[in-house]
């Protein structure tokens, strides 16, 4: 996992929606970017050294959602 390192909260966080719908995503004290859907969320983690496809966006202990859960995208347009 480059780049995560486990401790004692999450070490994704995912912010509260913004005025856009958008969700600023941090990791590690970086911010990564600002995710507009669960498919952004997933590229900002495969480039911080994760493998998109073993990530559960409902684990607790890889993320910490603020604001709502991995099912609150006001800006998606299919959430």
């Amino acid at each position: 996992m480059n780049g995560i390192q486990s401790s004692e909260s999450p070490p994704v966080i995912v912010h509260a929606p913004d005025a856009g719908g958008g969700r600023r995503v941090r990791c590690g004290g970086q911010v990564l970017g600002r995710a507009l859907g669960p498919g952004d969320l997933l590229e900002f983690l495969r480039r911080a050294g994760l493998d998109p496809d073993t990530v559960r966006l409902d684990d607790p202990l890889l993320i910490e959602w603020r604001g709502g859960g991995p099912d609150v995208w006001p800006g998606d347009p299919g959430g």
